[in-house]
């Protein structure tokens, strides 16, 4: 291997090549450095005393499936200007570590589109070098997110394991990129985020959230003039849980068993949309029957089903309007569940209309709770949490999908 390839294939510039030996399935590749290139660490001055060296193995590219290693004795220097006296610095590789830049730069790439036990695996290394290559990576494009252009965020909790293990998750709804990971769920997970955002001078205009009492206090508090979008996923799961509890308590109240057969088989043809309804297995006459049986089901069903127009009104006005006389007649059926469900859209109301100022959801947080979910799988969990918190905030520039 010439000087010229060194240059060429492992990106070490200013070094001469002076051997290769085959040994072990490998080639090691002794390298040298010219006196007069041999600075001072410290203030970098030219004018300096050789104090011997020490010799070190540096992991290389490897050629096809054969390892290479770079051999190189590193000078210690002592510097007439400053007096300093330590190893000449590298110009081909980070301090304190045992492979060179284009080492990393090549299980960065493989990291991309491969699993970490994958890419160790493939270049014969341990899985702990290859996470610290990522890892500090990472942390160098990805630990402080930039919070100045922020103008529209949604907030979310995720669940991410047994003993209610959560993360609360703040996503930029503009660029898709995460800003905040925050351990726990409600108001206290969110402080961090809150005191970078102060300092950022961001000027937050919406944030999209679930109802959460905990959330509502924390965004109130800390951005006053933001308004507060409830989402429509949010709104209808809480509708359909009300649904769910309707369901189960008239199950609870029918005597004869034919009933209950009936009621029973509509669980989850109460919660899809009609255009959803499978006609290979007669979801929609199951559904008739189940609705015609029981009046008070049917009363719920279909005032779900009309608060989905509230999104997909004209104005501001139109809409207003239209969330009141929904209250109002859900409060008239004298339905437990549909009164108490009013109930919170009237206080919350003012959340919904803002839809109608900033038309934002969360869903695009959803997908991006999914894709954590996804990474975990993929990676069977991580023990490592700042190494997990690294890896969500650069989700918008991956691609995660289970293989097989």
């Amino acid at each position: 291997m010439s000087t010229s390839m060194l240059y060429h294939m492992m990106g070490i510039r200013g070094y001469r090549y002076v051997s290769t030996k085959y040994e072990n399935g490998g080639a090691t590749v002794t390298i040298a450095q010219e006196r007069k290139t041999c600075r001072c660490p410290h203030c970098d001055s030219a004018n300096v005393i050789l104090k011997g060296g020490v010799w070190r193995q540096f992991r290389g590219i490897p050629i096809g499936r054969k390892p290479v290693w770079i051999r190189f004795r590193v000078p210690r220097v002592e510097c007439r200007d400053c007096g300093t006296l330590r190893q000449a610095a590298l110009g081909f590789a980070e301090p304190r570590v045992t492979y060179i830049r284009a080492f990393e730069r090549y299980v960065l790439d493989l990291a991309d589109c491969m699993t970490i036990q994958d890419v160790a695996e493939h270049l014969d290394v341990s899985w702990d070098v290859v996470k610290e290559i990522v890892k500090a990576n990472l942390k160098r494009n990805f630990a402080k997110p930039r919070l100045k252009d922020l103008r529209q965020i949604a907030i979310d909790e995720i669940s991410i394991g047994a003993g209610h293990r959560y993360l609360t998750i703040v996503l930029d709804l503009v660029s898709g990129a995460v800003v905040h990971v925050g351990r726990g769920k409600g108001g206290d997970s969110l402080t961090d985020f809150w005191k970078r955002l102060r300092s950022s001078g961001a000027k937050i205009e919406a944030v999209g959230m679930d109802m959460s009492p905990a959330f509502i206090a924390a965004v109130t508090t800390n951005l006053p003039q933001a308004k507060i979008v409830f989402d429509r996923f949010h709104v209808m799961k809480l509708l359909n849980d009300k649904l769910s509890d309707l369901r189960r308590a008239l199950y609870r109240d029918i005597k004869n068993n034919l009933g209950r057969e009936v009621l029973k088989g509509a669980r989850w043809l109460l919660l899809k949309r009609p255009a959803n309804l499978d006609p290979k297995h007669n979801e929609k006459k199951r559904l008739e029957d189940a609705l015609r049986l029981n009046a008070p089901l049917a009363t719920a069903y279909y005032l779900k089903e009309e608060l989905y127009e509230f999104w997909e009104l004209e104005d501001y006005e139109e809409a207003e309007t239209f969330l009141l006389q929904w209250i109002e007649s859900a409060e008239a059926t004298k339905i437990r569940q549909l009164v108490t469900f009013a109930q919170t859209l009237r206080t919350y109301h003012s959340g919904l209309l803002n839809y109608y100022d900033y038309p934002i959801s969360s869903g695009p947080l959803e997908d991006t709770n999914n894709k954590i979910k996804t990474m975990k799988r993929q990676a069977y969990g991580y023990r490592d949490q700042e190494f997990f918190q690294l890896k969500i905030y650069a989700l918008h520039k991956a691609r995660y999908a289970l293989v097989g």
